[in-house]
C-alpha cells in the first residue's frame, strides 16, 4: 500500500524533474532557437556560450555574489549562534526574529530591499529628511556597486538559517568539554575559536552546500531587486538563462547555460554526498 500511494508522486518527479533535466541537456546539443530543434549539433551552443561577453559578466557577478554571500551568512550566522548559545532569557524571541527572514520568499525580500535602497524612497531619502543632506547611498543604481546590494539582501535573508544550523551544532557539544576549557583558563573567545568551532566541521560543510546552492540558482532575488540592471550589471547565470530563453528566443544557448549551472551544482553536491555516505568527514 505505501508503494502504491507513493507511485504517482514518484512518477511525477521522475518526469517533471529528471525528465526535463535530460531534455534540457539534449537541447543544449542542438541548434534550437525559438522552438526546440532535435537535430544533434554537437558543442555548437557551448562554443557560442563561452564566446558571449554577457556570460562572463554573469560568471564574474556570480563569483562576487557567491563568495560574499557565503562568507557573510556564515560569519553572521556563527556570531548570532554563539550569542544565543549563552542561553539568554529572550532566546526564543530573538531566534524567531533572526529566522523570520528565511520564511519570506526571495521575491518579497528583493522587493522590500528595493524600496529600502531606492535613493528616492528609502534610506537615502530618510537621511536627507533628517537633515543629513550629504548622505549618499545609491548603490542600487550604480553599475559598479549594484551587485553588492544583492549581497546585502541575500545575507539578510539567509544568515538566520545558518544561525539555526550552528546553534543546533553548538547545543550538541558536551558541556564537560566547556567546563574543562574553563578550568584550564581558556576564555570564551578561545573556547569557541580553538575548541568548539573546529568540532563543527560537518555543520560548516552543510552550510557551505546550502549557501552555494542558493547562490548558484539565485534568480528571483535579482529579478525583484535589480532586474539584472543597471543594464546587465547584476546579471547572474540564472538571469542569463532566463533572458536568452524567453527574451531572446535562444533556447539552445539558454539550455547550455543551464547545463553549466547543473554541472557546477553536481560538482558541489557529489563530494558532500560521498562524505555523508562514508559516515561524514573524519
Amino acid at each position: 500500500m505505501p508503494k502504491l500511494v507513493l507511485a504517482p508522486s514518484f512518477a511525477a518527479v521522475l518526469f517533471f524533474v529528471y525528465g526535463f533535466i535530460l531534455w534540457t541537456v539534449y537541447i543544449s546539443f542542438t541548434k534550437s532557437g525559438v522552438l526546440p530543434n532535435y537535430d544533434f549539433a554537437g558543442l555548437v551552443q557551448y562554443e557560442r556560450l563561452w564566446s558571449t561577453p554577457r556570460w562572463y559578466i554573469a560568471l564574474k557577478n556570480l563569483a562576487i555574489f557567491s563568495s560574499l554571500f557565503m562568507l557573510g551568512c556564515t560569519a553572521l550566522g556563527i556570531v548570532l549562534a554563539v550569542l544565543l548559545d549563552q542561553r539568554i532569557r529572550i532566546e526564543g524571541t530573538l531566534r524567531t526574529i533572526y529566522l523570520y527572514p528565511m520564511a519570506l520568499s526571495f521575491i518579497v525580500t528583493g522587493t522590500a530591499w528595493k524600496w529600502i535602497l531606492n535613493p528616492g524612497l528609502g534610506l537615502e531619502r530618510v537621511m536627507h529628511d533628517w537633515g543629513f543632506e550629504s548622505f549618499r547611498f545609491d548603490w542600487l543604481i550604480d553599475r559598479d556597486m549594484a551587485i553588492y546590494t544583492v549581497v546585502i539582501a541575500g545575507v539578510w535573508q539567509s544568515s538566520g538559517y545558518v544561525m539555526a544550523l550552528f546553534l543546533a551544532g553548538l547545543r550538541s557539544v558536551d558541556d564537560e568539554i566547556l567546563k574543562a576549557a574553563a578550568i584550564d583558563g581558556a576564555g570564551p573567545v578561545r573556547t569557541y575559536t580553538r575548541i568548539v568551532l573546529p568540532m563543527l566541521r560537518p555543520v560548516f560543510l552543510s552550510a557551505f552546500i546550502v549557501l552555494a546552492h542558493l547562490a548558484i540558482k539565485s534568480f528571483d532575488l535579482v529579478v525583484a531587486l535589480t532586474g539584472g540592471g543597471p543594464g546587465i550589471a547584476t546579471d547572474l547565470p540564472a538571469t542569463f538563462m532566463y533572458a536568452y530563453a524567453f527574451q531572446r528566443s535562444e533556447l539552445g544557448l539558454a539550455a547550455a547555460s543551464a547545463v553549466m549551472m547543473l554541472v557546477t551544482i553536481i560538482a558541489i553536491m557529489v563530494p558532500y554526498l560521498y562524505s555523508e555516505l562514508r559516515g561524514g568527514p573524519k
